[in-house]
């Protein structure tokens, strides 16, 4: 059983028979109005059968006017029909009262943790920190210094220019900004130096202050002095500046790529198979399930928490593994093939950091080897590479 039957079960739901000469228009206003009807299943041209949860259900009535539709329940299915079944036993009320109890202590729990507003950090790591300051899955809620976690979250990261925790129901919301990643900006009144922020061969040097240490045609590494800040006449000693300036070179990407001449692919078949388990807290219960009949496939696994309503998250996980089967396709590639393929690969990889730069040269050089190809690819950008860097005393 997965998460969402598991849901419907807990809600209860009907299983129904709509009849009438305007079924599509039914279907249609449904799906508009957002009623969701699943098991959907044609038994004529003016009859289906379908199921819908208990509190869409009366919902059906102002639909079922418009589209001249009648509507029977051919039975109903779910935990709320069963209470109604048994609220008579004393056996049975003690247990829904057990439930009432443990559901209200278990929501004094902190039982879910989401990031948001991250782009390039990863959420995992924000979680980290939380975790390290007290904010953790099975925490109380009124034990966690929400100050004292937003404050070691930007203290520790300087990607985070805000942080926001959110705590409703069972869930937490930690709420990041980040922050744009900006060069050092330093005053005009301290002096600075201009260095080299790549490596790269030195195409053009436009110094407006300062004392400019390389021209035309210099390999340059990472880190170098490129415009000095300090100035030194014939007849004047040496004076320290605010260096300003402009340095473009030719900046060299490469990426290097091995294709084998003999490549095996895999080719998905389009069979799966599934297998479901139920996790509490870090205790998992694997459901009876053989392992898949496949001689080769890939897994892959999904974690899906329970919740009663939208921010109200159970110390419960549906654990679903579903395997995709596959077969092995051998493929040989002539030389020029995989001299291209691997051109193909470079350049994908490369475009990747390149972005809106553009390039000047481009190099390819290739080494055959007795069952592979090996594929460089070097792109020639001119780009601007100064960066100011603080003096020091």
């Amino acid at each position: 059983m997965n998460s969402n039957k598991l849901l419907q079960y807990i809600e209860g739901y009907v299983n129904i028979v709509v009849e009438g000469y305007y079924i599509e228009r039914f279907i249609n206003i449904c799906s508009n109005k957002q009623i969701d009807l699943w098991n959907l299943k044609r038994i004529d041209s003016i009859t289906i059968n379908a199921s819908i949860k208990i509190s869409e259900f009366k919902k059906l009535k102002q639909i079922c006017k418009k589209t001249k539709c009648k509507v029977k329940i051919k039975n109903k299915k779910g935990l709320p029909f069963i209470v109604r079944k048994y609220k008579k036993r004393k056996v049975f009320i003690g247990f829904l009262l057990l439930i009432i109890i443990v559901i209200i202590s278990l929501s004094n729990f902190v039982w879910n943790i989401d990031v948001e507003g991250t782009t390039s950090i990863n959420p995992q790591e924000i979680i980290n920190i939380a975790k390290e300051e007290g904010l953790d899955i099975g925490k109380l809620k009124g034990s966690i210094d929400t100050k004292k976690v937003i404050n070691q979250i930007r203290l520790k990261r300087d990607d985070v220019a805000w942080a926001g925790i959110e705590i409703k129901g069972t869930n937490v919301k930690i709420k990041i900004a980040e922050a744009d990643k900006k060069p050092e900006i330093i005053d005009e009144s301290e002096f600075c130096n201009i260095v080299a922020d790549k490596d790269g061969i030195i195409s053009k040097v436009s110094a407006r202050n300062g004392t400019p240490l390389v021209k035309q045609g210099d390999v340059v590494k990472k880190g170098d002095i490129i415009i000095a800040g300090w100035l030194e006449g014939k007849y004047t000693d040496k004076q320290y500046v605010h260096s300003q300036g402009e340095v473009t070179a030719k900046v060299y990407y490469t990426s290097t790529q091995n294709v084998e001449l003999k490549e095996v692919q895999k080719i998905e078949t389009g069979n799966i198979d599934k297998s479901y388990a139920i996790k509490v807290n870090n205790f998992q219960i694997n459901l009876p399930k053989t392992l898949p009949k496949f001689q080769k496939y890939d897994t892959i696994e999904t974690n899906k928490k329970l919740k009663l309503f939208s921010d109200f998250y159970l110390p419960i996980e549906i654990v679903e593994k579903e395997y995709k089967e596959y077969e092995e396709t051998t493929i040989i590639h002539s030389i020029e093939e995989a001299k291209q393929i691997g051109i193909d690969r470079a350049a994908e990889q490369l475009q990747e950091n390149l972005k809106d730069k553009k390039i000047t040269n481009k190099e390819v050089k290739v080494k055959s080897e007795p069952n592979s190809v090996e594929v460089e690819v070097i792109y020639e950008v001119e780009e601007k590479i100064g960066i100011e860097e603080k003096i020091v005393f």
